[in-house]
């Protein structure tokens, strides 16, 4: 698509988004970072991570979401005794005719809403895996594809809160992005006790459906990326692995670097971003802004980090530091 086209479409485009914005502003104060995580994954069908202590919103956030687009919409709460067919499904059987029929769990919807997918053990998180990489399942011996967008939308509490379990490296991979929360500042806090405590709440309006999601998605892929940009991206996730070749004193912090998945994820999400912003192409500074939530959940530290109280998002801004910006 010539750029002049694309430029055009992303300015129409980008009208909805700010409509979106609005409407999920109606239950969510602040939380700019969130709603903009939230976008791209609905855009990207990049399936979502959201970490912080409970009463953030985190829940509310997603459900108001998904109450922006016409999609079918499911919220599983996860705790220690939930099993894999219940996301998934089972077989039942038949007794009046011998046979079994499918019971289809609520996987089969388009915006999956995994509550506090840290507090249920591996094997139910495990259950995952499939729906969010191949986007189906497989139910005894029937394999079954699923709804077209799907998307996965998983709130945590830090690892530290009592009961949680941390989730398995391969399933962790699969979330485009991990989005950190805190709690908001005096001025939000107030506005939030005046709607909540004083105030009606406001129903949220859907404003689109999967097909326009689809249409934006679409641009998102048009999005121009300089190739300079791209081999900047594939430093930076380089630099994750072999940090002593970039000249970064932080080898003996990480264990493992990101994978392939985070190049893939970050391209993606960069042109994302500069949808959001309303342009057609990206900057490095695109890059720089979203990096983070792409690769703090994959690189994983030694325990020399841990014991010098050393996070993901340190080693991150010392790679930003490091790698040449083009």
């Amino acid at each position: 698509m010539p750029l002049e086209a694309l430029k055009a479409q992303i300015e129409e485009k980008h009208l909805l988004v700010n409509r979106i914005r609005e409407e999920i502003g109606k239950v969510l104060v602040g939380q700019r970072e969130l709603i903009n995580g939230l976008l791209m994954g609905i855009f990207t069908r990049g399936h979502i991570l959201i970490e912080g202590v409970p009463g953030l919103a985190k829940t509310s956030a997603v459900k108001a979401l998904a109450d922006t687009v016409r999609a079918d919409f499911k919220r599983i709460q996860f705790t220690p005794d939930l099993l894999p067919a219940d996301l998934v499904g089972t077989e039942i059987y038949r007794p009046k005719t011998g046979d079994f029929s499918i019971k289809k769990g609520p996987l089969f919807n388009n915006i999956i809403l995994a509550d506090e997918i840290n507090r249920a053990p591996s094997k139910v998180q495990s259950a995952l895996l499939e729906a969010m990489q191949e986007r189906q399942v497989t139910i005894g011996d029937n394999t079954f594809l699923l709804a077209d967008p799907f998307l996965v939308m998983a709130t945590q509490n830090p690892i530290e809160q009592e009961g949680t379990y941390p989730l398995p490296e391969a399933q962790v991979d699969r979330f485009m992005l991990k989005i950190l929360i805190d709690y908001p500042d005096k001025a939000e806090e107030k506005e939030i006790m005046k709607r909540v405590g004083f105030d009606l709440p406001e129903a949220v309006q859907p404003v689109l459906d999967p097909a326009e999601i689809s249409a934006i998605g679409l641009l998102i892929n048009g999005v121009y990326m300089d190739e300079k940009l791209k081999d900047y991206i594939v430093d930076l996730v380089f630099a994750t692995r072999s940090p002593k070749t970039y000249n970064i004193d932080v080898a003996n912090y990480i264990q493992f670097g990101a994978s392939p998945r985070a190049t893939i994820f970050l391209s993606l999400a960069a042109r994302a971003y500069a949808f959001l912003q309303g342009r057609a192409y990206v900057t490095p500074q695109d890059v720089k802004t979203i990096a983070p939530a792409v690769l703090r959940h994959r690189i994983l530290l030694t325990y020399e980090a841990e014991a010098e109280d050393i996070d993901t998002d340190s080693i991150i801004a010392r790679i930003f530091d490091s790698v040449e910006v083009p």
